[in-house]
């Protein structure tokens, strides 16, 4: 089963619509999110209406900080993906609004995006990033944001700062590839 953990986002159903066409899964509100079960193959952290550059992190990095022992897979998307970078030290930032398609190009080569092309449309919803945190390389980049994803090192953490759940079947692409690394 994949829980998705729900931070608010319109784009919640949109995740689950996707995972469903491949596993078993669950929406969680954030607020009520006891942690992972026994069932639990994999977590996917949705995006949320949230300024990181404007509000005070410490309840959500303290509430997930637990990412740092698990060994079960997560994919951060959007919010998520600021989470998860701010619990392992990346720094927040503003840059100018982007809500739209943008060409997203991959930098490395990683399991997370087998049989996607080197460039793709992601949709876009934000305008906050985050700088790489340390133990993270550097996945995916656009001409206005530079941490489009990320991998962690060692780990099976995941960030992407675009919307796959709304971006057609390169998006479910990614989706897929996440939940086969959480077989």
């Amino acid at each position: 089963m994949i829980q998705i953990i729900d931070f608010g986002s319109s784009k919640t159903s949109s995740i689950a619509s996707v995972v469903d066409e491949y596993m078993e899964c669950e929406i969680i509100h954030y607020a009520e999110y006891g942690g992972p079960t026994t069932e639990t193959l994999g977590i996917i952290f949705s995006g949320a209406p949230v300024l990181i550059t404007e509000i005070d992190m410490s309840e959500y990095i303290s509430s997930f900080s637990w990412i740092k022992e698990t060994e079960i897979p997560i994919l951060g998307i959007c919010f998520g993906h600021q989470l998860i970078g701010l619990i392992y030290g990346a720094n927040p930032s503003k840059q100018r609004e982007d809500r739209d398609l943008q060409t997203i190009e991959f930098i490395m080569d990683h399991p997370l995006i087998t049989g996607l092309a080197h460039e793709v449309e992601m949709l876009e919803d934000h305008f906050e990033n985050i700088s790489i945190p340390p133990g993270f390389d550097h996945l995916a980049t656009s001409d206005t944001c530079i941490n489009e994803g990320m991998v962690h090192k060692t780990k099976a953490l995941f960030g992407v700062q675009f919307h796959p759940e709304v971006s057609g079947n390169v998006g479910s692409t990614l989706i897929s590839n996440f939940i086969r690394l959480c077989d």
